[in-house]
């Protein structure tokens, strides 16, 4: 798989790549908590429960504020096998979905054993953060599509008619891959998809998401990458579902003020193109990213996967510094967020200095191993 022209890095770039990648991931987690309080609720329940304004906090769950759910878990996976693809395309296998494969995998182990199995020498560091071993309302369709070593492709996809959300609310990280051509992260998130979830509308949805993140962290306005990511779905068979997400969307935008009414017209169920399409309607309209994270929460529909989504896009499209810090102090894994956020960057950025066919940095091998 060519990956196609290869971005020159200098500091600013650098550092602005860096706080995309960190809002892209802390943004979808602050999401994903605050929504995961309020996921099983109708906006009935809602303002019953936090008033009028409905939830405008982190909810306690769990035992403490900030809680993530599978979604976040997964996200982190996602782009620990990106980091592995990078690292071991030196040896000469370079088939990225086979990576994140095998990244969702040690999540699957995550969900059914106590701890960190210490004998397994390809686990990395992020297989070893314990916080991480506990179940977190995975979907079956992911517990079944990792749990075990047979991969799902495009040809032979695992859950064939699954067309729920799970699948495309960890694929924001693909779009952070910003040396790719764009359509090529749209493939890879396809395939990707397709290792849970059968349904061209799930796979094109989780490949229209990296599109809409790839156009952000280059740079792009939401406006510019939602129109380009269009262009890219109209070339691929069965994108009607997804595209017409996508523009109700947009013509939402111009309805009047937001609010839950409008959003629940585009959708109050799990499906992947309803979940994308109010997220991004949520990132649209939102004054900033505290107003277009509470929009996005704020309704009968999956709390938590709208959330993470419209935080992801808002995270990317501000950087982290536009993320409010009262969230930010309180966030469940914030700084295994971090560290992994940096590391995506440096591998990205300073790949070449990391690790090459004839050299490595013993330190980076050890935390992303080649086997």
């Amino acid at each position: 798989m060519s990956t196609g022209t290869t971005a020159v890095w200098g500091r600013a770039e650098q550092q602005d790549f860096r706080s995309r990648v960190r809002g892209a991931l802390l943004g979808g987690a602050i999401g994903d908590a605050i929504g995961a309080g309020v996921a099983r609720l109708t906006l009935e329940e809602i303002r019953a429960a936090h008033g009028v304004d409905g939830v405008v906090d982190f909810v306690p769950l769990r035992g403490r504020r900030g809680t993530v759910t599978a979604v976040t878990q997964l996200t982190l996976f996602t782009v620990d096998g990106l980091i592995r693809a990078q690292v071991r395309r030196d040896t000469g296998a370079w088939h990225p979905p086979t990576d994140v494969y095998r990244a969702h995998v040690r999540w699957a182990a995550t969900q059914s054993a106590w701890g960190p199995d210490e004998r397994r020498k390809d686990n990395g560091w992020l297989a070893r953060e314990e916080w991480l071993y506990t179940r977190r309302a995975p979907t079956r369709e992911c517990l079944i599509g990792f749990g075990d070593a047979t991969m799902g492709t495009l040809a032979l996809p695992k859950n064939p008619s699954a067309r729920d959300s799970a699948a495309l609310t960890r694929s924001a990280p693909f779009g952070l891959l910003v040396g790719w051509e764009p359509q090529l992260v749209l493939q890879l998130a396809v395939e990707c998809a397709a290792q849970t979830h059968g349904h061209a509308t799930a796979q094109l949805a989780a490949g229209a998401l990296a599109v809409l993140v790839h156009g952000l962290a280059r740079g792009e306005t939401l406006d510019g990458s939602v129109q380009h990511t269009l262009d890219l779905l109209a070339e691929r068979p069965g994108n009607e579902q997804v595209t017409d997400a996508l523009r109700q969307a947009l013509g939402s935008v111009r309805q009047g003020i937001p609010g839950p009414a409008l959003i629940e017209a585009l959708g109050d169920t799990d499906s992947a193109e309803e979940v994308l399409a109010v997220a991004l309607y949520c990132a649209l309209v939102g004054e900033d990213v505290r107003h277009g994270l509470r929009l996005a929460v704020n309704h009968s529909g999956p709390s938590a996967a709208t959330g993470s989504v419209c935080g992801a896009l808002l995270g990317a499209l501000h950087g982290e510094t536009a993320l409010p810090p009262a969230w930010l102090a309180e966030l469940e894994g914030r700084s295994t967020l971090l560290e992994l956020s940096d590391d995506f960057a440096m591998e990205m950025t300073q790949g070449p200095a990391l690790h090459s066919p004839t050299a490595v940095a013993p330190g980076w091998v050890a935390r992303y191993p080649r086997d």
